[in-house]
């Protein structure tokens, strides 16, 4: 990706963030160092920043060159690789019984392992709802070819999805796309958009040719309590 591109998602962000009133141009011209008018320029697309002045505004809002990489690219850098080395961190592939009803995944035995890169962990915003903080965070899920169909194209039966159990929540991740969700159903999981109308969930597929599910919000239940983990990552299957 070049680095106007880069320039340009950070645009898109810092707007997303001033949007939802949680950032204005004088809050970071005074956090960077800049002036407020280099601020404007920059985010009305008048100027550029250097390399320095984009590392200086990534520094002061918490973001990463990861985090305004599209989604293929960002994908790209989500290594799952036999290499060994502390550079990377076991995931376990587990059923869906398991990825929504167990905060415990380590010590189980007789599946399968992928690693992934620290970095590119270490970089997903996670957003709890309620008690999670003692939930192992990522997950893997394998979809069958139900769960697939119901997903294509975006997903394919056999695709295996990285599910972050420390995302929760409702809010979108980036305001422009919709989250796709791990889902406790059935005391198990599936995987679709959700909506929140009511008491009720609405799951949605991504292939408009499948239908959409009604989930009832049981009583003392929130909607966080259904949501097993926002979908991370998505590989494919050889």
């Amino acid at each position: 990706m070049k680095f106007r591109g880069l320039q340009d998602n950070l645009r898109r962000t810092l707007w997303e963030r001033i949007e939802e009133g949680n950032l204005t141009g004088l809050q970071l011209a005074r956090d960077t160092g800049f002036r407020q008018a280099h601020i404007s320029n920059f985010l009305n697309k008048k100027r550029g920043l250097s390399i320095e002045g984009m590392d200086r505004v990534l520094k002061v809002q918490r973001l990463s060159v990861l985090d305004l990489l599209d989604s293929a690219a960002a994908n790209k850098r989500a290594c799952i690789s036999p290499s060994r080395g502390d550079d990377f961190q076991n995931v376990r592939l587990v059923s869906g019984a398991v990825a929504a009803t167990q905060p415990a995944i380590a010590g189980m035995k007789g599946r399968e392992v992928l690693r992934f890169k620290k970095s590119f962990l270490r970089k997903l915003r996670p957003e709890m709802e309620g008690n999670r903080s003692s939930w192992e965070r990522f997950v893997l899920l394998q979809l069958d070819s139900s769960e697939g169909a119901s997903l294509y194209p975006r997903l394919v039966p056999g695709a295996v999805v990285l599910v972050d159990r420390h995302y929760n929540s409702l809010r979108p991740y980036r305001k422009t796309e919709s989250n796709l969700y791990a889902v406790l159903k059935n005391g198990s999981c599936t995987v679709r958009y959700v909506e929140l109308s009511g008491r009720h969930l609405v799951l949605r597929p991504h292939n408009p040719a499948c239908h959409v599910e009604v989930l009832p919000i049981g009583p003392g239940k929130r909607a966080s309590d259904y949501l097993v983990g926002r979908i991370c990552f998505i590989g494919t299957e050889a």
